[in-house]
């Protein structure tokens, strides 16, 4: 079945501090016929050098608010005659998408500064560990977070390819990961590296971790089953010694795709 094409029109809103050359902060996207407004704005406010960053952090809510208030053309139709200070508004440009939230975003790619963005990798390149100064494979790209997810050091983003997390993760989607903060993994979901494995594509596999531990008397434990359990029926788990993998991040999201 054919996608709908829509007729959608876009401004990149700019933001000019005093002395400054103007950044690109945003995009705000309309659909015209659903009388609708789609906002993306970057949310690393706090490192503009000025006073007005709580007010800029809040800029997104604020664009969507008054679009449920006062409709989404005439906010529009607002921000581009009223925004010219601090926060300026580009020309209108017109484009048509099947999706107006996923071309938001590839727009927002496009246009607004990746200050923000996390890095997209390959992992069939991966060699070692994780750390916020070596990525656990090629870097191929950038992705900014999804709104609702706060940034955090060492987060990256890949391809995750196979069936057995559906339908949590469908194959092929990409995934954001950050780095295992310690303490328990037990119901994780996690990303790891089966060692060992001599076939690129098969060393790196998304699971949920369950441990399964022994107490001694002195207080000490040692691992009697480490499981790595698929959310797909169709698929079997894993039993895996400690030896036998290396955890690289944690699951954050799938990510939605652009257009």
């Amino acid at each position: 079945m054919a996608l709908q094409m829509r007729s959608l029109d876009y401004i990149v809103l700019e933001v000019c501090l005093p002395g400054g050359r103007p950044e690109n902060a945003g995009v705000i996207l309309l659909d015209k016929e659903a009388d609708q407004l789609f906002v993306k704005a970057r949310r690393d406010w706090d490192s503009f050098d000025t006073e007005e960053s709580d007010v800029l952090s809040s800029l997104e809510e604020l664009i969507e608010s008054m679009a449920r208030d006062h409709g989404a053309s005439a906010t529009l139709a607002y921000i581009e005659t009223s925004f010219s200070g601090v926060v300026r508004a580009t020309d209108r440009q017109a484009t048509v998408a099947a999706d107006p939230e996923a071309r938001l975003r590839r727009l927002y790619r496009e246009n607004v500064n990746t200050v923000g963005a996390v890095p997209v990798i390959r992992l069939s390149a991966a060699a070692g560990g994780l750390s916020e100064e070596q990525l656990p494979g090629e870097q191929v790209g950038t992705v900014d977070p999804p709104t609702g997810v706060r940034q955090s050091p060492g987060m990256f983003a890949a391809t995750v390819v196979g069936r057995s997390m559906e339908p949590l993760i469908p194959d092929g989607s990409l995934c954001l990961f950050k780095p295992h903060g310690g303490g328990s993994r037990n119901g994780q979901k996690l990303l790891i590296k089966k060692l060992g494995t001599f076939d690129a594509t098969a060393q790196f596999t998304v699971k949920v971790y369950r441990s399964e531990k022994t107490v001694h008397e002195d207080g000490t434990w040692e691992h009697q089953r480490i499981r790595m359990i698929p959310l797909n029926p169709e698929f079997e788990e894993w039993n895996l010694s400690p030896d036998e993998f290396e955890v690289i991040g944690e699951f954050v999201a799938v990510l939605p795709s652009e257009e």
